[in-house]
């Protein structure tokens, strides 16, 4: 769906974006992953021409951008700022319904869009008469994903948009936007720094240094099948928490010796690892499955180190 093909971006005559290519496959979820100043940001830039890339091309389902208004450009994409980027003077009712008024929608259709998107992101009715400063850090990043999402346009841009959230209510969001039955059908490209957050939301993830793409591949790719020490060191921190939370219950269950099955505490065969030893551990009846599940993924792990 969005083909990047060798973009360059310079300021002052430095390289902030330097010859990069890949591409957003229809329905996935692309993260470019790093520390601040890679670039990272400025490519998302360059693909709703907030930023006008220097030289290469970038093709959205086959059509150069360069060739399309900008305005128009915009209006088939959904972009998520930081900081949820709300006008402060509008209400919550307005914020959302800014793309719909440049669509001229009618009064109806943009009422019934906002009331479902309100909806599945668990916003009350309410707060369509606020400000943007009358609501938490967690309920503006959801009006700024609603006011995204509203027209379902086939692209989502999203900027670190969950960077200023704390950790609770940034795992909430992370559950609800996964859930988000709009995503099934968009590409979606997100920015940020936290190594988590791409492992947790993305099915590809390019990492990116000094405005150059490292590595890109999936959360499993990037751990277990790095290009370089600069990829290996990039997650080492992390690491083992890392592999914990991309193994699925499907991958590990060869190697589990249990009686117990998945579905007897509520699992599916794609729960993670992790989130089936964070509900387990709250349970003192399941001790036995619990520590199945760790020697079960030890196993698994040794056969994924190579």
């Amino acid at each position: 769906m969005i083909t990047v093909e060798s973009v360059s971006k310079n300021f002052n005559g430095k390289p902030a974006v330097d010859h990069i290519s890949f591409q957003a496959h229809d329905q996935e979820i692309l993260v470019l992953l790093g520390t601040s100043g890679c670039g990272k940001t400025t490519t998302l830039k360059m693909i709703n021409r907030l930023i006008e890339a220097d030289s290469g091309d970038i093709l959205i389902d086959g059509k150069n951008i360069g060739d399309q208004k900008a305005e128009e450009l915009r209006m088939g994409i959904g972009f998520v700022m930081q900081h949820s980027g709300l006008f402060p003077h509008y209400t919550i009712k307005q914020n959302i319904a800014v793309v719909p008024g440049l669509l001229k929608w009618d009064k109806k259709k943009t009422e019934n869009r906002t009331e479902e998107l309100l909806h599945k992101l668990h916003l009350s009715e309410d707060v369509l008469s606020r400000f943007p400063d009358e609501l938490s850090g967690g309920q503006q990043q959801r009006v700024g994903i609603a006011r995204a999402l509203i027209a379902n346009t086939p692209v989502l841009l999203m900027d670190e948009p969950f960077g200023a959230l704390d950790n609770i209510t940034k795992a909430d969001i992370h559950s609800e936007f996964k859930s988000l039955e709009e995503l099934k059908n968009k590409t979606t490209i997100l920015v940020t720094h936290d190594v988590q957050e791409a492992f947790e939301l993305g099915h590809r993830i390019c990492l990116m240094d000094k405005g150059k793409i490292i590595q890109t591949g999936t959360p499993k790719e990037m751990l277990y099948r790095p290009q370089n020490n600069f990829v290996s060191d990039f997650f080492a921190e992390n690491r083992l928490l890392l592999e914990y939370k991309i193994a699925t219950l499907k991958e590990v269950g060869p190697f589990l010796n249990s009686e117990n099955t998945p579905g007897e505490f509520g699992f599916t065969e794609n729960t993670s690892v992790w989130n089936a030893l964070q509900k387990l551990s709250s349970d003192h009846r399941n001790t036995g499955y619990y520590e199945d599940l760790i020697k079960a993924f030890n196993e698994y792990r040794k056969l994924q180190i190579v």
